[in-house]
């Protein structure tokens, strides 16, 4: 347990002795050996010390519900905007009764030396990233979904986690919820039959973020911080905060934002855990023209709003299927996952509700209850014991890479554009579980009942992408393995796995 007395945590000189370091993150070799055997041990009076980094609408329920926690008291909210970091400050002290320091980069706080564990809820492409700095410094961490902007950064992750031997808990907290736990015991024990199919939904609206252009980043963002491991680029979306998730130098689109979710509790029903043999995407971002009613509208977002992606284990097959557009439920969700059984099948309805039916439909059995994540996490760092985390640095790297192999295929092929006829073709010579071709055309279906014009505007087929389930990358195609990472910057390098 650290130390963090008044004079520790009021202290502006530990900032200013810090900040001669902060050019290149790197603790003193004892230093960091000390903080890493440095363990939590809890007693009656004794709280863990903990930094939030990121400071947006996620962060703000990071903030209250570590905050809500006796075990735990808050020093460092951190972001690249100073604005969201001292908005969240006021509104702690005077709901909470302390305030935590404001700052605008997280080495600071790590190279303080007086925190026990960190909250990651920052922009996609800084994850992995704050973890693997925050176990590095001997923290353990608690990371947002997808815990890593991309495959290269999740096996580093995990990676990290293994060598320090730190709690990283993901954030896909449907692993907490006793309505999933009950589910998928059913599932398992054969309460729907055989099962080798499950698919993922995302039917979320998402509305046009705004005309591609060039625009100044907010005043108060220190832009290179924010931008860390992606190259420092032109702004092109109107709003800064948010709107990053559709632009794929920083984001992964809903395949990445909700899709980890799914995906993660499909991997669950299914007992998969592992990369699938292959994935093939197909889709595209359309329908903004129309919503605009302006044929030559060009949207700051680049990456899918409708994307379909199917993956294959062998002997079971997942499919996640994003719509951005209106669009009705299937099988009473939108926000879901569907588990096909012989005798069957298992519907998540939302995150603290799941039911049985049988092959007519009829219900059969329900399972209820959400659960506390964020507690789930903070038993594990009490008894220093990653066994107890629902969902580990690996359950969130292959959830998580569910979404990047599926944006590769969709990215390798953004240009392959193709008629309705020809993608009938294409996927109705798939193997697997799924009715491949009832899924494209409830997606061509979706499409045309919000105005998209097919033939002006066709979709995407992506590039059909062999895997090596063991290496995790795809076999011999050299420019679909560039997809798995990204050329970083100097100073906010995510090193490969095998060299941590």
């Amino acid at each position: 347990m650290r130390d963090f007395s008044r004079r520790r945590f009021l202290e502006d000189g530990i900032f200013a002795a810090a900040a001669a370091g902060a050019a290149a993150y790197a603790t003193s070799d004892a230093a960091r050996t000390q903080a890493q055997t440095a363990e939590p041990k809890v007693g009656a009076n004794e709280q863990l010390a903990m930094m939030i980094v990121g400071c947006g609408g996620r962060g703000g329920e990071h903030i209250n519900s570590f905050a809500s926690k006796k075990n735990v008291r808050i020093l460092y909210l951190c972001d690249a905007d100073e604005a969201h970091a001292n908005s969240r400050a006021d509104e702690f002290e005077k709901k909470f009764g302390y305030r935590p320091k404001a700052i605008t980069d997280m080495r600071r706080a790590l190279d303080a030396g007086d925190l026990d564990i960190l909250s990651c809820a920052t922009t996609n492409h800084w994850h992995a990233l704050t973890g693997i700095w925050a176990m590095q410094a001997g923290l353990h961490c608690y990371i947002e979904k997808p815990v890593c902007y991309n495959v290269h950064e999740g096996k580093a992750l995990v990676a990290t986690a293994k060598k320090y031997g730190k709690c990283c808990q993901t954030g896909t907290q449907c692993r907490s919820n006793p309505s999933n736990i009950e589910a998928v015991k059913f599932v398992h024990e054969g309460g729907i039959g055989d099962v080798n199919f499950a698919r993922g939904l995302c039917y979320k609206r998402r509305k046009a973020i705004g005309p591609l252009g060039t625009y100044e980043p907010p005043k108060t963002v220190d832009y290179h911080l924010w931008s860390g491991p992606a190259q420092i680029l032109p702004v092109t979306r109107p709003n800064f905060h948010y709107d990053w998730h559709w632009q794929r130098q920083y984001g992964n689109a809903d395949l990445g934002n909700q899709g980890p979710h799914q995906t993660d509790i499909a991997r669950w029903h299914l007992g998969i855990d592992r990369f699938p043999n292959s994935v093939i995407s197909y889709g595209g971002r359309l329908g903004y023209d129309a919503e605009k009613k302006d044929p030559n509208y060009v949207d700051a977002g680049d990456t899918a709003n409708t994307i379909v992606s199917i993956y294959d284990y062998g002997d079971k097959t997942m499919v996640f299927e994003t719509r951005g557009l209106e669009t009705p439920d299937l099988k009473g969700t939108k926000i879901g996952v569907i588990v096909y059984g012989s005798k069957g099948y298992v519907v998540q309805i939302d995150y603290g509700y799941s039911a049985a039916f049988d092959l007519d439909g009829n219900k059969t059995q329900e399972f209820k209850g959400g659960g506390d994540h964020f507690q789930n996490f903070l038993d594990a760092v009490e008894t220093c014991d990653p066994s107890k985390l629902a969902a580990d640095a690996r359950c969130g790297h292959l959830s998580a890479g569910l979404s990047h192999i599926g944006n590769a295929s969709y990215y390798m092929g953004e240009n392959d554009k193709v008629s309705v006829k020809e993608a009938e073709d294409i996927v109705g010579k798939l193997g697997g579980a799924d009715d491949h071709l009832d899924t494209l055309h409830r997606t061509v279906e979706h499409l045309q009942a919000n105005g998209v014009d097919l033939e002006r505007t066709p979709i995407s087929m992506g590039k059909f992408l062999h895997i090596d389930p063991q290496t995790e990358t795809f076999i011999d195609d050299d420019a679909a393995n560039a997809l798995l990472t990204r050329e970083y910057r100097k100073e906010f390098e995510v090193p490969a796995a095998e060299t941590i």
